[in-house]
């Protein structure tokens, strides 16, 4: 589910209603309905009016949604955005029934419990107390000024409030905003697993199950589903594996015209008797999108902008093609190993070091990977799901021997338990063994945006960032 999430408490007044509205009007382009700012006990849904007194907006705690009805009781008010991912179907109802009697120890519960894809907001006792998922796979910011502590669901929204430092809120923590600021009781964290003893083969099967059951979830609400589609490991596991959920697939490749990689991808599409969609572009079509995206991504960071172009169009054909539910490969190489970077740390500091490196990469995976592609996503109206993001699937992948994802420091395919993943899969070596090539490199991006930095007289990252200080004059943020 896409919509935004804001909250405020009001450190001089009672115009916490009105400061959410204001937050979420900046954020309408994520809007499914219109606003619902709620307080204890009264519900207010209107667009937002600038300078209204009217009180109803009189509050000095406020939450509030553009695609959510709040969930209302005797002295607390609960916004949730987002989906829980479970095939039990009554869990919500049973969850607002819950929340009733307890809620501090359901939110809780919620974030050490259940696997999802949401932030939520809880208006509770005169103070405010948000939460994202433990993985992070929401974005969620925070931040305050002399006059208001807020959260909302993008940076712009704070920067349209004065709020010129907006910090990404660590997930998996239960925040409460109250007179003294803000908060921080963590609830679920990533944990740093010990390594089991498991062979390949035993350790390919149970991941396989897992990711299975993990997709299974992801698409069980869904009619159909695009999957972003590059041909290669990653991509091609996700789409073989929503095939086998019983998914209505649609392979979508996005990139500049005449990639070689195009036919790579047609090729593993006729493997997997998948239909495929290829939609080209243009270098003028990666300077008209550059402004949208770092608008979206709100950094003005080179690599980010690379993978977020490509990511922008993949979302906006599976939007124009009617599917609302994209499914991508992000993670795999944070739990399997796949970046190049890692052999590096293999040989200076062996498996104790790489086990480190891939811990900490998945923990820090909201800010480099979920806050880049969630909103380039919401934007188009398409529900971002990432199969290999799963709780479960997590927690296994970390417990995993080093060795089973990178044989040496001289392993230059590495991921090497979801390549054996993709062979019991039925794949064949031009899938499950193809190297990993960038998106930004493979749909010809990055070398599109460095001729643009090139004819502007600019080199790459100084061209990104002034393009971004073009969007974002006053933001107070220029590069992360």
């Amino acid at each position: 589910m896409m919509g935004a999430m804001a909250a405020a408490f009001d450190r001089k007044g009672e115009k916490a209603p009105s400061i959410v509205l204001k937050m979420l009007e900046e954020l309408k382009h994520r809007a499914t309905a219109e606003p619902r700012v709620a307080t204890q006990p009264a519900t207010y849904i209107a667009q937002f009016v600038k300078g209204s007194d009217d009180q109803a907006l009189r509050s000095v705690v406020a939450v509030g949604s553009n695609n959510s009805e709040p969930v209302l009781g005797r002295d607390f008010t609960w916004i949730f955005e987002g989906r829980f991912f479970s095939l039990n179907a009554s869990i919500m109802d049973k969850i607002k029934h819950e929340m009733g009697q307890q809620p501090l120890k359901v939110s809780k519960r919620i974030l050490k419990d259940m696997d999802g894809s949401y932030t939520f907001g809880l208006a509770f006792r005169g103070k405010i107390v948000v939460a994202r998922d433990a993985l992070g796979t929401k974005p969620l910011y925070y931040g305050e000024n002399e006059s208001v502590y807020a959260v909302a669901t993008e940076r712009k929204a704070l920067w349209k409030i004065g709020i010129s430092n907006a910090y990404s809120l660590p997930p998996g923590n239960l925040v409460t905003i109250g007179e003294s600021g803000f908060y921080f009781e963590p609830v679920a964290k990533i944990e740093s697993a010990v390594s089991m003893k498991i062979c390949m083969e035993e350790a390919a099967e149970q991941l396989q199950r897992l990711l299975l059951l993990s997709t299974k979830k992801r698409v069980a609400d869904a009619r159909a589903v695009a999957v972003a589609f590059s041909g290669g490991l990653d991509s091609a596991v996700i789409a073989s594996l929503a095939k086998s959920a019983g998914a209505n697939v649609k392979l979508v490749w996005v990139g500049l015209e005449g990639q070689d990689e195009i036919d790579l991808a047609r090729n593993a599409a006729e493997i997997l008797e998948l239909p495929f969609f290829v939609r080209t572009y243009t270098i003028a079509d990666v300077e008209r999108t550059l402004s949208k995206v770092l608008w979206l991504v709100e950094e003005a960071d080179v690599m980010k902008a690379g993978v977020a172009i490509p990511f922008f169009w993949v979302a906006e054909t599976a939007s124009n093609l009617k599917y609302d539910v994209l499914l991508a490969g992000q993670a795999a190489d944070e739990l399997f190993g796949g970046y190049q970077r890692y052999l590096t740390d293999y040989e200076q500091g062996g498996v104790k070091k790489l086990e480190e490196s891939l811990h900490r990469d998945v923990v820090t995976s909201y800010e480099t990977n979920f806050q880049r592609d969630e909103p380039v996503c919401a934007f188009h109206k398409v529900d971002l799901r990432l199969p290999f993001v799963d709780s479960e699937v997590v927690r296994f992948s970390l417990s995993l021997p080093a060795s089973l994802k990178i044989e040496s420091a001289r392993d230059e395919l590495r991921k090497r338990i979801l390549r054996q993943v993709a062979r019991s899969l039925g794949m064949p070596s031009s899938i499950a063994d193809r190297p990993k090539k960038a998106v930004q490199f493979s749909s010809g991006v990055d070398k599109a945006l460095k001729l643009l930095a090139n004819k502007k007289g600019f080199a790459q990252r100084s061209y990104i960032e002034s393009v971004f200080k073009q969007i974002y004059p006053n933001s107070g943020v220029h590069r992360p």
